[in-house]
């Protein structure tokens, strides 16, 4: 059924392989899927609340499953990267007075003295790891904070504190890791009869439903007229525990990369943004319903019965969810697809969770529970 259709369609697609498996990565899907989403703070912001909808992202999928079948699949934008409470009347007018900064301001008041004072080194250096989170290797004291999508919501502290960030990422549905920084900011808003005002600094925590790293660090501030902001003491910390489980699922099972399966694919979604399993769980039931419900005679259909989720990297910076669906279940051994290139780009794959439908969808109507038409009177 759409099986077929689904190999002539990624045939070519692969430089490295005449023909393509049918789990190698559907690029076309991803371009489909690939909406751009922000990637970090507004310029300015001092709080963004988080966004992310889990509820209407998987009813999202659960309506694109059914009205984008996975023959031809597209996907779903997400939104991307708020602890003291503070006045935020004028904060955009020209010269407009901005929230009181938390952290000490060097003298004297510049780019460098910031950069290069000692304090918040030692403060980024001693920060505590929370518990069920990791230290991300490379990722301490760095002078940038994670330019990518995932972006969740970005809060300000009163100190740097890993422990409330921490916090604040356990109780945001989808949230995988989170950022702490020091940054320099202007104490009024920068135009023509300011443009360059004291600085104040501020503790920030952004929240992220991607993973970051090191290599996604890239975002060291900006100028705004003629004052610099910039970032340093910036940490990054991973959440070791696995997804939740999925209702009417078995699962979450950790794997090594994709499954490369020999049958059994029906096809793929992709979903720009956080990473959330229970996307692909919606696809894959409304998958099964599309197929049921166009069934031929026969009634036969392709039942959506174990699927892969995984995060998608390209050239090792996250973009979203990939979901990859089979009528029957596969086990870790199958999981052999770490990446494939595109060009000089390098798709990979990281956190692939596999997930089976408990109880299993026979793939088949019950002939008995089919209605005799009734025949027409002539």
């Amino acid at each position: 059924m759409r099986s077929a259709l689904l190999l002539s369609a990624l045939a070519g697609l692969v430089a490295s392989s005449p023909i393509a498996n049918p789990q190698d990565m559907d690029f076309e899907g991803y371009d489909a899927g690939a909406t751009p989403v922000p990637k970090a703070p507004a310029v300015g912001a001092l709080s963004q609340p988080v966004t992310y909808d889990p509820a209407a992202a998987i009813a999202s999928a659960s309506v694109d499953a059914a009205e984008a079948p996975v023959a031809t699949p597209t996907g779903t934008p997400e939104t991307r990267r708020d602890l003291y409470h503070f006045d935020a009347r004028g904060v955009n007018d020209p010269c407009g007075k901005q929230p009181p900064g938390s952290g000490t301001v060097p003298t004297p008041d510049t780019v460098d003295a910031f950069m290069s004072y000692a304090p918040y080194a030692a403060i980024a250096s001693n920060a505590p790891t929370p518990q069920g989170y990791e230290l991300i290797e490379g990722f301490q004291n760095l002078d940038g904070s994670p330019y990518q999508n995932g972006f969740m919501g970005l809060f300000p502290f009163k100190s740097y504190d890993t422990i409330k960030c921490q916090e604040y990422c356990d109780a945001a549905d989808g949230c995988v890791a989170f950022n702490m920084v020091i940054e320099r900011d202007p104490s009024l808003a920068p135009a023509d009869a300011c443009p360059n005002p004291p600085s104040v600094i501020y503790y920030k925590c952004t929240l992220w439903g991607l993973p970051i790293s090191a290599a996604t660090a890239i975002n060291k501030g900006q100028w705004r007229n003629a004052f610099q902001v910039a970032v340093t003491g910036s940490n990054g910390y991973m959440k070791m525990a696995p997804p939740d489980p999925i209702d009417g699922f078995t699962g979450p099972v950790e794997l090594g990369g994709a499954i490369n399966a020999p049958i059994s694919y029906i096809g793929m979604k992709y979903y720009a943004g956080p990473y959330d399993p229970r996307l692909c769980a919606a696809a894959c039931i409304a998958t099964t319903a599309y197929d049921k419900k166009h069934a031929p005679a026969t009634g036969k259909y392709d039942a959506c019965n174990f699927f892969n989720s995984y995060v998608l990297s390209i050239d090792n910076v996250p973009q979203g969810t990939y979901c990859s669906m089979y009528t029957k279940t596969w086990g870790k051994n199958y999981s052999t697809n770490y990446g494939q290139y595109r060009g000089k780009s390098y798709y990979s794959v990281s956190q692939s969770y596999a997930y089976t439908l408990d109880p299993q969808d026979p793939g088949q109507i019950d002939p008995a529970s089919t209605p005799t038409p009734t025949p027409t009177p002539t």
